[in-house]
């Protein structure tokens, strides 16, 4: 039997649509793997390597070798923690598929008892699996901190490392008995690379170096004054704003002055590698040349671009011109120790300088670095003290405590460096200037980011009237956008620089490690569950410094930079400040008692417990307290409210929690706790409307003109430029009595406070016009009567002023 050409192409056509749709499903199929299969050989992988790198820390390995054992042994120990989590979820599901079958019941049917007894047998191996991940996972931890351990002891031996003090005969005694051994290290090093050099020299062309050097020296002296003026006229020309402008060329100086000596010493060092003029002995000391030279142009760059001598209208730091000036050696020759320290130190490591040598050398650049520190302060001191005695301006306190904090770093590494702990005095000298450098640029982005983000997000800018028209979003929402996500911004950088602040140093493992330490080591009484030692309380000290620092910082952020942002008076500002400034302080106060060991559980025990107290000892302040909450929130008073409380009347001009201060007439200031302000009257005289009324009332006799007086007032408070014609004076004629006209009159002013002063011209202006007028001016003239009965008559008899008698039934 044949099959025909139609029913070829029909299975044909079948089976291509067979095996595409294996293919489509393959991936599919091999998704789907058993996670108790995938999750086991996790924990296999993760257990190989936690083995490998627990064998490789038996060898001696350096720094860098240190920091990769401990990422591969992080991730082992993340893979060995996911691991052990999905398969206790299998394990749920083993537990649930169980519990669906029910307990073992005689005489059931072999189908279940085989299922039973497959679901006990996963069961076990899944609780065994997930059991060593768990211990993987320790296991990696332990490795984690044996690794930290180890780093720690190196650089507290490193700090601690005692030698004889540099002013004893023993110190250098010692560097001269070793000097012949380091001279032949110097000399055999030299040779060979003086044999490699004149090898090279006539072996290969020399124009290649010749390049080099014709290259490095045009991006070093034209190339970077060349990218300068470009970043300059492109600054000036497209950048939008002042600030961005500003901030702009300040990071692109630092960019030019980086990068600049950067790639002159790498064209430099590749030329000369190109002309085979780099022996193999100091080619790393030529790559260490390029780190250098670039750190070294970094440091000057960063600091110039801070200072700005040449160009104070594009300085971003508030400093003064001849502080700049003062201040810009100092930078040059910070950078030169930089660089010096940094060639040398590697200089050492390619000819195995011995010890001694090593400690010379130390000694050296830390006494450099402190006498440029020295020298700084020193200029900066003279400074203050000749602006003080020309301007007579007050001395800031903060600068006071800055410099104090920098000389009481510089007196410490001096006698560290003098009593022989060159290691410590070593380190304290490289963090302050690398936390120099650091800062400076930290400060430059940060001013960068607040300039951008402010500028981009203005409410009158390109972005924020686009915001507006197209979204309807308010204009002070824009700008507070701009100033949260500045604040955001920075405070990352600030994070980031931080966790700079150590990375030269060890990468700041072993800092971090031997300060974990000594937070274990110090450990003191325990009393009820705490420990109270020195070091508790001074960390519980250092905690609560940080804390309000921290406060400190971001009210002046907040009072400075985001209120201003936002669409709040002057009295709503004070509000959100008081009351994030006791909030900031309450979480700095719980965060010191956390640090020592008290729990918030304790403090909620502990404030439970002198609520009771609070509430009958300390009522009248708690009181106040709360009254002055709810002065905050609802706001009846503000601060620029003209107040009346009880006789005395003035301007409020601050509010706290506990009172009000309100300024008055005579100049001082009266004190009213907040209870008095919430449970008794007060008349607010401008919350309602920032207008004030004058009233002026007085009577004319009764044939006066009443029309020609409603038009000398009219006149009166036209010309008085004070009253306001809208809302319009108005003129009453409130009453006739007694042969008089009582006139009623009102003016508006524009505050309650001009009041007085617009109805004493009004009465002036009156006073003459009447008189001008022969009107008489003045109230109803006082008469007396006397009230007597004539008993004959039964009647009254009333003597007036007169003397006419007159009767009275």
């Amino acid at each position: 039997m044949t099959c025909s050409p139609l029913s070829a192409r029909a299975r044909a056509a079948a089976l291509s649509l067979l095996t595409l749709l294996a293919l489509l499903l393959a991936p599919l199929a091999a998704a789907q793997v058993d996670p108790v299969t995938a999750a086991t050989a996790r924990l296999i992988k993760a257990e190989r390597e936690v083995r490998s790198v627990d064998g490789a820390l038996d060898l001696s390995t350096d720094r860098e070798a240190r920091d990769s054992l401990r990422e591969r042994v992080n991730a082992a120990r993340e893979d060995a923690a996911a691991a052990a989590d999905d398969l206790t979820d299998q394990l749920a599901l083993v537990d649930a598929r169980a519990a669906q079958l029910g307990p073992a019941a005689a005489g059931e049917a072999p189908d279940l008892a085989a299922q039973r007894a497959r679901l006990a047998r996963q069961r076990t191996a899944i609780d065994s699996n997930s059991k060593r991940g768990r211990l993987i996972a320790v296991e990696a931890q332990q490795l984690v901190e044996e690794i930290d351990r180890t780093e720690a002891e190196q650089f507290s031996q490193t700090i601690a490392a005692h030698v004889p003090s540099p002013l004893s005969p023993g110190f250098w005694g010692a560097v001269l008995q070793a000097a012949p051994r380091d001279l032949r290290r110097i000399e055999v090093v030299v040779t060979l690379a003086t044999r490699q050099l004149a090898a090279g020299w006539r072996a290969a062309p020399v124009w290649p170096a010749l390049l080099g050097l014709l290259l490095a020296l045009a991006i070093a002296v034209p190339g970077r004054a060349a990218a300068v003026r470009i970043g300059l006229r492109f600054l000036i020309d497209d950048a939008p704003g002042h600030r961005v402008r500003r901030s702009g060329n300040a990071i692109w100086r630092v960019l030019v002055g980086t990068l600049t000596p950067l790639l002159a010493s790498f064209a430099l060092v590749q030329g000369l590698r190109w002309a085979g003029l780099v022996p193999t002995a100091v080619n790393g000391l030529a790559d260490t040349f390029v780190q250098a030279s670039s750190f070294a142009g970094f440091t000057v760059a960063v600091t110039g671009a801070v200072l700005m001598r040449h160009q104070p209208s594009w300085r971003v730091a508030p400093i003064a011109d001849d502080v700049a000036a003062r201040l810009r050696p100092f930078s040059w020759l910070l950078a030169a120790v930089a660089f010096l320290s940094i060639t040398v130190n590697a200089f050492n490591q390619m000819v195995g300088a011995s010890a001694a040598a090593l400690s010379a050398t130390q000694v050296l650049v830390a006494l450099l670095h402190l006498l440029i520190l020295a020298a700084a302060l020193v200029a900066l001191g003279r400074l203050r003290a000749a602006r003080a005695e020309d301007e007579q301006a007050p001395a800031r306190a903060g600068l006071g405590a800055a410099s104090l904090v920098a000389w009481t770093v510089v007196v410490v590494a001096t006698f560290a460096l003098l009593l022989g702990y060159v290691g410590l005095a070593s380190f304290i000298v490289r963090i302050v200037a690398w936390a120099t450098v650091l800062g400076c640029a930290t400060f430059l982005l940060m001013a960068a980011i607040d300039d951008v983000a402010t500028t981009v997000f203005a409410r009158d800018g390109g972005l924020g009237r686009t915001l507006s028209r197209a979204l309807g979003v308010r204009g002070a929402l824009i700008e507070q956008f701009g100033v949260l996500a500045s604040g955001v911004l920075r405070l990352t950088l600030a994070l980031f620089a931080l966790g700079l602040l150590f990375s030269p140093f060890n990468g700041g493992n072993g800092v971090g490690a031997l300060v974990s330490r000594l937070g274990t080591l110090a450990q003191g009484v325990q009393v009820g569950g705490i420990a109270i030692s020195p070091g508790t309380i001074l960390r519980g000290v250092v905690v609560l410094f940080i804390g309000l620092a921290l406060v400190r910082g971001f009210m002046r952020w907040l009072e400075q930079r985001y209120l201003p942002a936002t669409d709040l008076d002057g009295s709503g500002r004070n509000s959100v400040s008081l009351v994030a400034r006791y909030v900031g302080v309450a979480l700095a106060v719980i965060w010191a008692l956390a640090s020592l060991g008290i729990g918030v559980e304790r403090i909620a025990l502990l404030l439970s417990a002198l609520s009771v107290g609070i509430g009958f000892g300390l009522q009248a302040i708690t009181s106040n307290f709360v009254s002055g909450l709810i002065l905050l929130a609802e706001r009846p008073i503000k601060i620029g409210d003209w107040i009346r409380v009880g006789t005395d009347e003035g301007d409020v001009k601050r509010i706290s929690v506990r009172s009000t201060e309100i300024a008055l007439a005579d100049h001082s200031t009266l004190i009213v706790p907040n209870s008095e302000l919430i449970t008794k009257s007060v008349l607010n005289k401008t919350l309602a409307s920032p207008l004030g009324r004058i009233q002026v009332q007085f009577s004319v006799p009764l044939e006066s003109d009443a029309d020609k007086v409603r038009a000398i007032v009219a006149q009166a408070f036209a010309d008085e430029s004070a009253i306001l014609d809208d809302p319009a004076p108005a003129i009453f004629i409130d009453s006739i009595a007694d042969g008089r006209i009582f006139f009623n009159c009102f003016a508006h002013v524009g505050s309650p406070r001009a009041a007085y002063g617009a109805r004493s011209a009004v009465f002036t202006v009156l006073l003459r016009r009447f008189r001008e007028e022969g009107m008489e001016l003045g109230t109803v003239p006082q008469r007396l009567e006397l009230l007597s009965r004539d008993p004959a008559k039964g009647s009254e008899r009333v003597e007036t002023p007169d003397g006419e008698p007159r009767s009275s039934v």
